[in-house]
C-alpha cells in the first residue's frame, strides 16, 4: 500500500524536512495566492545554476494554501542549498502592486533554519524584475548530523533577582581591545569567553539584540530588518559555513545557562527587510505579499507602514501568526532560549484593516496556547514606531489603551524619563518618582478586576535606542543634562566627578525600584557613542563596547557590581506584589513635599513580609545639600552614598558601620541609602 506522503509529500510540517528512513526531503511553503511554485537546488560548485528542479503540481502537490513535496536526496546531486520562485495572478490582492509576484527571482523559505549569502551575492539583484540567480542569499538544506548535546541544560531561575543587561552581540566583543581571542570577535563564541566578566558584574540574563538574518550590506547594524525569523545571523558566527552559526548559537546559550545567565532574544515580527514596494524582495513579498502584509487604505503606498519600517507584518492573519508562534517554539525547543522581547509589539493588536483590537488579538492567544511558551518570559515594546498611526499601550488595564498580552513585561518609558529629569533636577518630579520605585501602578493597577504585578514594568534609564546612560549627562538632550559641559572633550575633574555621581544615581534608582531592571551593555564602565543617539546603521568603533574605559572607569563599574548584588540580596525591593504597606514615604525632615520645587524624597522599606533587612533611602536632586532626618527607629548603617568617593560610594553591609545620629546629611545631587543594623526575622 502506498504512502501518499511518500510520494507528494505533507503541508506539515512547514520548511523543509529531512525524513531519515526514507532519505528525503518534505518541502512545505504557504502561498494562498500563487499559480505556480517551483523548488531549485544549488551545490558550492554552481550556484548560477540548479542542479535540480521541481515543479510543484497543484492537484498532487497541494492542500488548500500549502504546498508540498517528497523529494529523494538522490536526486539532488549533493546539493547543499534550495530556493523557491513562485508566479501568480496579476495582482495578489486589490491593494498591492501587480509586480508582487516575481518569478524570475529566487526567494529564501521563510522556515529556513540557516541562510548561506553567496561570495557574488548583490542586494542590488533583489530589486526589479530581473533574476537575481547567483547574486541571491540561499536556504540551507537541513542534513542528517548528530544532534547537539544539551547534557542536563535547563534555564537558570530567577526572580526578585532578575537583571536584564542589553547588548548587541557584534558591538559587544568586536573591538580589538575586549579581549577577545581575534576569530571570535563580534560572535556568539565572543560572548562565551566574556562570561567571567558578565558574572563578575552580577547580571542574571542578557537580552540580545536582534540575532535573525538580516542584510548586513543594507547597511543594518542594528539588525531590525529581519530576511528570516528561524535562522541566526550568519556574521556572528566564527564559521558560517553551511549553518554553522546554529551550533554556535547552541554552544553560547548552553555555557551562559551553565554560568546561571538567562538568554532573551529582542525579535522583530512586525515587519521584514524587504520593505514596501520599492524595497527589494527576498521572501515573503514574492511568496504571498497579501498574506504576509498588511494592505494600505490611505491611497498612497500599498503597503500599510505602521511599523514605521515601509511594511507591517499582517498579525491578524492565521499563517503569518502561526509562523511566529512555530518561530517562538524553535528558539526555545531547539535552541534553548529563555525569552523574547517584541520589538514594537503594538503591531500585534492591529487588525487587517489597520484597526486596533485592545481586548482579543487572536496572535496573543495563540502563544499563550503553546505549552512550550508558557514557561518562557514575555516583553514588549508596548508602542508602534510610524508617528503617523500611534499606538502608545504601554500598561494593562481597560480604562484606557492597554497592551494586551496578560501577565507581559513592558519596557516603561515613563521609568526612563521621570528619573532621567528627577536626577537632572527638574522641578515637579517628586511624585512621579514615588509612582516609579513604587512599581507603576498606574499602569498596571493593582486592583482585583485588573490585578497587574510590578514586575511587569520592565525599568530602564538607557537601551540601544537613545543615549548612552553616559552620554545621557554629557550632552544636552531631551530629558537629559550635560552637567554644564558639553561632550567628552578635555571635561574637567569637577564636571566628571558630577557625572560619575550621577551615573552613580541613574543606577541606583534601577536597582531600588520595584519591577524588573534592565541597562545598556557598557554603561558600566561610562561607555559613549559621543552623543549620537540613534546609530543603528553604523558599524564602527562609534558602536562596539570601548574595553579601554574599564579599567579607566573601574570605580563605575565596582558601583555597579555592588549595587547589583545589594539587590539581588534583598529580595524586598524586587517583588511579585506591590509594597504596600511595607513602604513609608518622607520628605527630607517630614511629609513628602510633592511641590513644584521639591527635590527630595526619602523612603523607608519593610523587609520582615520577605526576611530581608529595612531599608532606608534618601534621594537629593537639588544642587544644595539637604539635612534628612531618618524617620525610623533602630539601628541604621549606611551601605551607599553616591556623592562619596570609591570605595567609600558603596560599603560592603558587613563593614559599614553603625550610625550615631538619626540625621544624614544627604550632598547635593545624590542618593544615600541605610540598612537596618539587625536583619528581621
Amino acid at each position: 500500500m502506498s504512502r501518499w506522503p511518500s510520494v507528494e509529500g505533507s503541508p506539515l510540517p512547514l520548511g523543509v524536512t529531512w525524513i531519515e528512513e526514507e532519505q528525503s526531503f518534505n518541502l512545505a511553503i504557504y502561498s494562498a495566492t500563487a499559480a505556480s511554485v517551483r523548488a531549485l537546488f544549488f551545490t558550492d560548485e554552481d550556484l548560477l545554476h540548479p542542479v535540480f528542479t521541481f515543479d510543484f503540481n497543484f492537484r498532487r502537490n497541494k492542500t488548500g494554501p500549502v504546498w508540498h513535496a517528497r523529494i529523494a536526496a538522490s536526486l539532488l546531486s549533493g546539493a547543499r542549498y534550495y530556493a523557491y520562485s513562485l508566479d501568480g495572478p496579476h495582482s495578489s490582492g486589490p491593494s498591492f502592486p501587480v509586480s508582487a509576484f516575481r518569478p524570475h527571482k529566487l526567494l529564501l523559505d521563510p522556515y529556513a533554519v540557516a541562510i548561506f549569502f553567496s561570495p557574488e551575492y548583490d542586494r542590488a539583484a533583489a530589486y526589479g524584475e530581473e533574476s537575481n540567480a547567483g547574486k541571491a542569499p540561499l536556504s540551507i538544506l537541513p542534513v542528517p548530523e548528530e544532534p547537539f548535546d544539551w547534557g542536563d541544560d535547563r534555564p537558570p531561575e530567577h526572580f526578585s533577582d532578575l537583571i536584564i543587561y542589553e547588548m548587541h552581540v557584534r558591538g559587544f566583543s568586536r573591538n580589538a581591545n575586549s579581549g577577545v581571542e581575534a576569530s571570535k570577535r563580534g560572535t556568539f563564541a565572543g560572548i562565551v569567553e566574556k562570561i567571567p566578566y558578565l558574572q563578575d558584574l552580577g547580571i542574571t540574563a542578557v537580552e540580545l539584540m536582534p540575532v535573525y538574518q538580516f542584510d548586513e550590506t543594507e547597511p543594518n547594524y542594528w539588525g531590525y530588518m529581519p530576511l528570516n525569523f528561524f535562522a541566526p545571523h550568519h556574521k556572528y558566527a566564527c564559521d558560517c559555513a553551511f549553518g554553522a552559526q546554529n551550533l554556535e548559537f547552541k554552544s553560547m546559550v548552553k555555557a551562559l545557562h551553565e554560568a546561571g545567565i538567562l538568554v532573551i532574544l529582542d525579535v522583530v515580527y512586525n515587519h521584514t527587510g524587504e520593505g514596501d514596494e520599492n524595497g527589494p524582495t527576498f521572501s515573503f513579498k514574492g511568496i504571498d505579499c497579501a498574506t504576509y502584509f498588511m494592505a494600505s487604505n490611505d491611497g498612497g503606498s500599498p503597503f500599510a507602514n505602521y511599523s514605521g519600517t515601509g511594511n507591517t507584518f499582517n498579525c491578524s492573519k492565521r499563517a503569518p501568526r502561526q509562523l511566529i508562534v512555530d518561530s517562538l517554539r524553535y528558539w526555545v525547543r531547539d535552541m534553548h532560549v529563555d525569552g523574547f522581547r517584541f520589538d514594537l509589539a503594538s503591531v500585534f493588536s492591529r487588525k487587517s484593516d489597520g484597526s486596533i483590537d485592545f481586548e482579543d488579538p487572536p496572535i496573543f492567544g495563540s502563544i499563550a496556547g503553546s505549552p512550550i511558551l508558557s514557561r518562557v518570559r514575555m516583553i514588549a515594546e508596548p508602542w508602534e514606531g510610524n508617528p503617523k498611526y500611534p499606538n502608545y499601550a504601554l500598561g494593562e488595564g481597560r480604562k484606557r489603551p492597554h497592551f494586551p498580552g496578560t501577565g507581559w513585561r513592558q519596557w516603561n518609558d515613563q521609568y526612563r524619563n521621570t528619573v532621567r529629569r528627577f536626577v537632572k533636577s527638574d522641578p515637579g518630579m517628586v511624585g512621579d518618582l514615588v509612582t516609579r520605585l513604587y512599581g507603576s501602578d498606574d499602569f498596571f493597577p493593582d486592583m482585583i478586576d485588573e490585578a497587574c504585578r510590578p514586575f511587569q514594568s520592565l525599568n530602564y534609564v538607557a537601551s540601544h535606542d537613545g543615549l548612552t546612560m553616559y552620554d545621557s549627562v554629557s550632552y544636552a538632550a531631551e530629558f537629559s543634562w550635560n552637567c554644564g559641559y558639553e561632550g567628552d572633550r578635555k571635561v574637567s575633574a569637577a564636571v566628571m566627578r558630577l557625572r560619575k555621581r550621577q551615573v552613580k544615581n541613574f543606577v541606583s534608582l534601577l536597582m531600588l525600584a520595584n519591577g524588573t531592571p534592565m541597562f545598556r551593555a557598557g554603561d558600566e564602565f561610562l561607555q559613549t557613542q559621543h552623543g549620537e543617539d540613534n546609530p543603528y546603521a553604523t558599524d564602527s568603533p562609534v558602536t562596539w563596547l570601548d574595553w579601554s574605559r574599564l579599567p579607566q572607569y573601574a570605580d563605575i563599574f565596582r558601583f555597579f557590581s555592588k549595587i547589583i548584588g545589594f539587590r539581588k540580596a534583598h529580595p524586598s525591593i524586587g517583588r511579585s506584589t506591590f509594597w504596600r504597606d511595607d513602604v513609608q514615604w518622607f520628605g527630607a525632615a517630614g511629609n513628602v513635599d510633592f511641590g513644584w520645587d521639591s527635590h527630595a524624597l526619602a523612603y523607608l522599606l519593610r523587609g520582615a513580609s520577605e526576611n530581608d533587612s529595612d531599608l532606608y533611602v534618601m534621594i537629593n536632586s537639588h544642587w544644595e545639600a539637604a539635612r534628612f532626618e531618618v524617620r525610623a527607629t533602630g539601628s541604621w548603617k549606611r551601605v551607599v552614598d553616591t556623592f562619596r568617593q570609591s570605595p567609600d560610594d558603596f560599603v560592603d553591609e558587613d563593614r559599614a558601620e553603625v550610625l550615631t545620629a538619626q540625621t544624614y546629611l544627604v550632598q547635593p545631587r545624590s542618593l544615600v541609602v541605610l540598612v537596618s543594623a539587625f536583619r528581621a526575622d
